[in-house]
């Protein structure tokens, strides 16, 4: 009997995949004198994060071997990568995001141990979310950035969760930590993080609910935290934390829908203005925080 030339391709077709698939490794690891056409093994490393993800299966690792530079890549699936504890993983980029996520809803992507440089203030985001994968920053730091250091700015109306924990991002033109969502909730946690010489320390915009504890916003030209809603309406909230040497301690509103900021145990030092109340903004307090050689709040605050 013959066989239609269709099931061959169609058998070949299915090959293909399969041993794509197999191809690819649950862990796989780089080296600063790695090379991308390895199969990024431990004993046969990659050099850049790019090498290495498309031979990495969905929801594995990628880890380093050594300090080294590992280049911007841009992740479409749920990973993990990890710089190491020891060593220095870089990426130091010009004119592009350092990583960009831009993974669907239902994945979980994990950034560790990872430091991010514009070169000469021209790299444009050191994070880029702009997918609706659940984010993890943990342990990195991020700086000279020519837009922010870590955007959250998920497209087409996606929902997600972002969760920051004990990372730097400094000296950026805009903002430490952008947010601004498109129609679905952006839920933002942020932990033992700090946030120096920016634009804004952390700037929370339309749709998104952030929390930020235990962390401190210094140095900031214009807020060291704020919440202003543009489209949308925005909320805040900040405890045991400390805003210092900003141009505005902590401040809510001034845009055209609500934003609504609460503090508790909340440090401000040496800000011009403490905290700030603009158009459809409102701060709650527990009256607990402390406003010592900043400016008088130009608004009382309820407390509760």
């Amino acid at each position: 009997m013959k066989i239609p030339r269709s099931v061959f391709t169609l058998l070949a077709a299915t090959m293909s995949v399969i041993l794509s698939a197999h191809a690819q490794a649950t862990r796989t690891w780089v080296s600063g004198v790695g090379d991308d056409a390895n199969p990024c093994s431990r004993t046969a490393p990659c050099k850049t994060f790019a090498g290495a993800i498309s031979k990495t299966a969905t929801g594995g690792e990628i880890d380093n071997l050594d300090t080294g530079g590992y280049g911007a890549v841009t992740i479409t699936k749920s990973i993990t990568i990890d710089g190491g504890g020891g060593q220095i993983a870089s990426v130091l980029v010009a004119g592009t995001d350092g990583i960009d996520v831009t993974a669907p809803t239902g994945s979980v992507v994990t950034l560790r141990n990872i430091q991010f440089q514009g070169l000469l203030g021209s790299g444009l985001n050191g994070i880029n979310l702009t997918g609706g994968a659940v984010l993890h920053v943990e342990h990195c730091n991020i700086m000279g950035f020519s837009l922010n250091g870590i955007n959250i700015v998920p497209t087409g109306g996606a929902s997600t969760q972002v969760f920051i924990d004990d990372t730097t991002s400094q000296d950026n033109a805009q903002n430490g930590l952008n947010i601004v969502g498109s129609g679905g909730t952006v839920h933002v946690n942020v932990s033992n993080s700090h946030f120096s010489n920016n634009q804004n320390g952390v700037y929370s915009s339309d749709y998104s609910k952030t929390e930020v504890r235990n962390s401190d916003a210094t140095g900031n030209t214009q807020a060291g935290f704020i919440a202003i809603g543009n489209l949308a309406a925005v909320t805040l909230s900040i405890a045991d934390s400390t805003t210092a040497n900003n141009g505005t301690g902590v401040q809510s509103g001034g845009g055209a829908s609500g934003s609504a900021v609460r503090v508790t145990s909340v440090s401000l030092f040496t800000n011009p203005t403490g905290f700030s109340i603009g158009t459809n903004g409102t701060i709650s307090s527990f009256g607990n925080n402390s406003n010592a050689g900043s400016g008088a709040p130009n608004a009382s605050i309820p407390l509760q």
